[in-house]
């Protein structure tokens, strides 16, 4: 089906076409169209436009009034102030543009694919091998999920890329450990599950790092290991791999648990670039762009200097001749741009990583790997911090366990589905209780802004009140009972009708989906359709309280109420599954 153009973008037509013929001089005029609480609409650029033009606003204002054509769409628009246009749209528009939006049997709702997608790398959920994952793990994963199907479903080709950490001086430390200590190894990988396995992996990389930081002679066979590593070494190499695999398991079963797709060949972690790091460094020596200093190869930059005033460098290669992330950081973008073609390419990394990527992106564009038609963008996120306003940790100071927090939330969730729940058994209060409350965890993640902090508090998550999935999840279930306990009542659009305020409410916001998924999309924005979803249930909730569905006063009425409810519910359910969020059909 065709994408259905929104009464936004109708209005905002038929205005700048009155601009036009009433200021031919001026060329094409923007109306400066918005959403306003004293009409359906207001359109506030006549004042820029007649002081450009020296006109009178307010007579100009006058003059694009008497040209605007009206008919089925414009009930009113009135002069305001010193030259504002507030527009008031038929009952009978709102009702029509609902219904194409109905009728698209694609689930779309009428949203539009872009016009010109382009390809789009982005890079998250980038875990550690060997660690467990952690609730700083969380936000990269969520986030970037998001704008995944955000994209996606704007049309964009989406290349997805999980840069694991999976090589450096760690895996030495972690072999030489193992090698003179075999029997801390003390399972199997095919009768252990990957939580298990991974406790066992973190468990023996924390006594090794111990041994590592307190005996010189370890780091010096630790180091060597490492050598042998990227030598190849056949024995090395498969004890690394090993690691890889166990800790590969153990991802998809977090991740599953997230509720994520997380595909084997989009693991492309920091190994898979080591063929390219000495290439890379010699393109970046033999360019001028870096330089030799005190043995290691370094990038600097006017700007960027430390508290003593001295020049701050990026490293791309020690002075022992080792590899550091810049060197594996600017692969990846070669790979990216070079092999991959894309024009895009989306980092969703803590912000305490702005600096580096800031001097990663210079630097690759110095060497010309990012051109000007290439974007290279840091989704940088903010710290989840606990009840207290400092970082989450456990009562003993530890970092709190994804998988820990996760099951909380999901026993948490559980408990308010079974205290709300009439009919539903055990296994369905249990699938219920995964949705909610892997939804909570996900939802209080997307609906802050991701570069703001923000805090992890369970009881707010789970709540029925205020700005959670609950919320939304519970408006989705409750339509869906509506809908169930019509009979022979169907969903059926009549634009004849006149509609009540909180209809009309109701209406231009649902008509409203396809501008906002737009606009997240564009600029890697979960959270403003998070915060669209939320004020559709809430204006849903006034419909609900104000306008009786089954108990309408006419056949027409509830046939027409019943086709509100079924709009906002399918784009709840589309919205929040961009989110990466379920919408139970009963809770």
């Amino acid at each position: 089906m065709a994408s259905v153009t929104s009464l936004s973008d109708s209005v905002h037509q038929r205005l700048a076409a009155a601009l036009s013929a009433a200021l031919p001089q001026a060329g094409s005029a923007d109306p400066l169209l918005r959403r306003s609480d004293r009409a359906d609409f207001q359109a506030n650029g006549i004042l820029a436009l007649a002081k450009k033009e020296k006109a009178n606003p307010r007579e100009l204002a006058t003059q694009v009034v008497s040209g605007v054509e009206s008919g089925e769409l414009i009930k009113d628009v009135e002069v305001s102030g010193p030259g504002f246009l507030n527009i008031t749209l038929t009952d009978g528009a709102i009702t029509r543009n609902l219904a194409a939006r109905y009728a698209d049997d694609t689930g779309r709702l009428g949203v539009p694919h872009a016009e010109q997608p382009g390809t789009t790398v982005i890079d998250y959920a980038q875990p550690n091998v060997a660690k467990e994952m952690h609730v700083g793990h969380l936000r990269s994963a969520v986030i970037g999920d998001a704008v995944v199907q955000l994209l996606e479903f704007t049309g964009e080709n989406v290349v997805r890329r999980h840069h694991i950490g999976d090589w450096g001086t760690q895996f030495g430390m972690l072999i030489q450990y193992l090698e003179e200590h075999p029997h801390e190894l003390d399972h199997k990988a095919d009768e252990t599950s990957g939580e298990e396995a991974m406790s066992n992996l973190d468990r023996l990389y924390k006594a090794a790092r111990k041994l590592f930081d307190a005996d010189e002679e370890f780091k010096t066979r630790a180091r060597r290991r490492v050598v042998d590593l990227q030598a190849g070494d056949p024995q090395t190499l498969a004890m690394w791999q090993k690691f890889v695999d166990e800790s590969k398991i153990y991802f998809f079963s977090v991740f599953e648990k997230l509720d994520m797709e997380i595909r084997d060949a989009d693991i492309v972690g920091e190994s898979g670039y080591n063929d390219m790091l000495a290439e890379t460094c010699r393109l970046l020596e033999e360019s001028g762009v870096a330089v030799r200093s005190e043995g290691a190869l370094c990038v600097f930059f006017d700007d960027i200097k430390g508290p003593d005033g001295n020049p701050v460098p990026l490293i791309v290669q020690k002075s022992d001749g080792g590899y550091g992330y810049a060197a594996t950081d600017l692969s990846a973008i070669r790979d990216r741009v070079f092999n991959l073609k894309a024009n895009s390419i989306i980092y969703v990394v803590d912000a305490r990583q702005s600096l580096h990527f800031k001097m990663v992106f210079e630097t690759a564009r110095k060497a010309g790997w990012l051109g000007d038609d290439v974007k290279a963008y840091q989704l940088a996120f903010g710290t989840v911090l606990g009840k207290d306003g400092k970082p989450f940790k456990t009562r003993e100071g530890e970092t709190v366990r994804l998988v820990d927090l996760l099951d909380e939330a999901i026993d948490r969730a559980s408990a308010v589905v079974r205290e709300k729940a009439q009919d539903l058994s055990e296994e369905e209060i249990a699938e219920r209780g995964t949705q909610v409350g892997v939804g909570a965890v996900k939802y209080a993640d997307l609906s802050t802004s991701a570069n703001r902090d923000y805090k992890f508090d369970l009881d707010q998550m789970v709540s029925l009140n205020g700005d959670t999935s609950v919320y939304l999840q519970y408006a989705y279930a409750r339509i869906q009972s509506i809908l169930r306990k019509a009979g022979a009542s169907r969903p059926a659009a009549h634009p004849e009708l006149e509609l009540h305020e909180a209809e009309r409410a109701l209406g231009l916001h649902a008509d409203s989906f396809a501008a906002t998924v737009a606009e997240a999309a564009t600029e890697y924005a979960p959270h403003k359709l998070a915060a669209y979803l939320y004020q559709l249930a809430s204006l849903y909730t006034t419909f609900y309280d104000k306008c009786p569905v089954l108990k309408a006063e006419t056949r027409e009425q509830i046939e027409n109420r019943l086709f509100l409810c079924d709009i906002t519910a399918r784009t709840l359910h589309r919205g929040m599954a961009l989110l990466g969020i379920r919408t139970p059909e009963r809770l």
